[in-house]
């Protein structure tokens, strides 16, 4: 992979995956740390993909630690607390209500008072969140369907039972990479 680029020096910089580094390729199988980069670049490719479409829908501030953060406030239907998010983001509260907060401040998100507790905020979807996270699901099913037609129905679909099949079953639908991959 020569696309690993300094952009200031334009010279090539990560000596691991640049296989003409003296790297030498192995007899029959792709080395081991390829698989992870693919998976990287694919879930990055869709995810690039998808927030061009967005903003050309009309959510030109979406960004992906905010998908994430949408789901997480999503996921009851009452509203949650910065706590709840942070939780379900796998993120501090503090760093959760950054992120609600420019949620907040570009219309994806209200706070209300907590009607079981006067002294709580919750945080819900506005119409605009709700919008956002609908043309996402809408996308997404467009671009799975590029790659079925591109890949072909069935190896989209044995790709996806494979990772099923690795990916431990608690884990598949995490909101925290957000933290993993560096803060929400």
């Amino acid at each position: 992979m020569d696309n690993m680029v300094d952009h200031v020096d334009e010279e090539n910089v990560n000596q691991v995956v640049d296989p003409g580094k003296g790297f030498p390729p192995g007899p029959s199988e792709p080395p081991g740390f390829e698989l992870p980069l693919l998976l990287f670049a694919g879930f990055r490719t869709l995810i690039d993909r998808l927030h061009a479409e967005l903003a050309r829908q009309g959510h030109p501030d979406l960004r992906p630690a905010h998908g994430f953060a949408l789901q997480a406030i999503a996921a009851s239907p009452y509203g949650s607390t910065a706590s709840d998010i942070g939780r379900r983001l796998g993120v501090s509260k503090q760093a959760a209500g950054k992120t609600v907060d420019r949620l907040l401040a570009v219309g994806y998100a209200e706070r209300a008072d907590d009607p079981a507790d006067a002294r709580r905020k919750l945080v819900r979807l506005t119409p605009h969140g709700v919008d956002a996270l609908t043309r996402s699901a809408a996308v997404f099913d467009a671009l799975r369907a590029e790659w079925a037609a591109r890949l072909g129905a069935d190896r989209v679909r044995d790709l996806e039972t494979a990772l099923r099949a690795v990916v431990p079953a608690e884990t598949t639908y995490r909101l925290d990479a957000t933290s993993w991959l560096g803060g929400a």
